[in-house]
């Protein structure tokens, strides 16, 4: 009974300090636009990447959970529903695909430390472009604006700084995940 109690608190603690780990990444921004680059899809991809679908996921969950409640973890120190259904919620929503596609990777069976980043780095692009479709879709919806003006305004800015971010998140998930057990 104690090293099934010691298994559930193990996994509560790698839930929260990924949701911990996002918030806090949420709020490292610089204000380029009106949606500031963070390290948020570093951190969202790094949690899938280490925690796989499993634990990943419920701290995605418990992540949009926290801000909807008002616990300001969202970019700019944001929460509550305003902040979760405004023209950026899309891209928060997102996120869930975000973390979902390289914690699905996870499970591939690939050994070697440059093919298994190649593999995450690969996982987190194919994620993002979900997180991007949906938030631009909805963005567009709240807007009522073109497609154009959507890619402009929140995507393509974005795009080198995700790069670099993306292939850091699964740089980092090779390295560390032997220790997350």
């Amino acid at each position: 009974m104690k090293a099934r109690a010691r298994s559930m608190a193990r996994e509560i603690a790698y839930i929260a300090l990924a949701v911990s780990l996002i918030t806090v990444c949420a709020w490292i921004s610089v204000p380029i636009s009106a949606i500031p680059v963070t390290l948020q899809t570093f951190a969202v991809c790094l949690v899938g990447g280490l925690l796989g679908w499993k634990r990943g996921l419920p701290a995605m969950f418990c992540y949009l959970l926290m801000g909807l409640i008002g616990i300001p973890v969202f970019a700019g120190f944001k929460a509550g529903a305003a902040a979760l259904f405004g023209a950026t919620g899309g891209y928060i929503f997102g996120f869930v695909f975000a973390a979902l596609v390289p914690a699905l990777c996870k499970l591939l069976p690939v050994k070697k430390a440059a093919a298994r980043t190649a593999l995450f780095y690969g996982a987190n692009i194919v994620g993002l472009a979900v997180c991007y479709l949906f938030g631009t879709v909805w963005f567009m919806l709240m807007y009522k604006c073109g497609l154009l003006y959507a890619l402009t305004l929140c995507v393509i800015p974005y795009l080198l700084p995700d790069a670099v971010k993306l292939f850091l998140a699964a740089f980092l998930t090779v390295r560390l995940e032997k220790y997350i057990h």
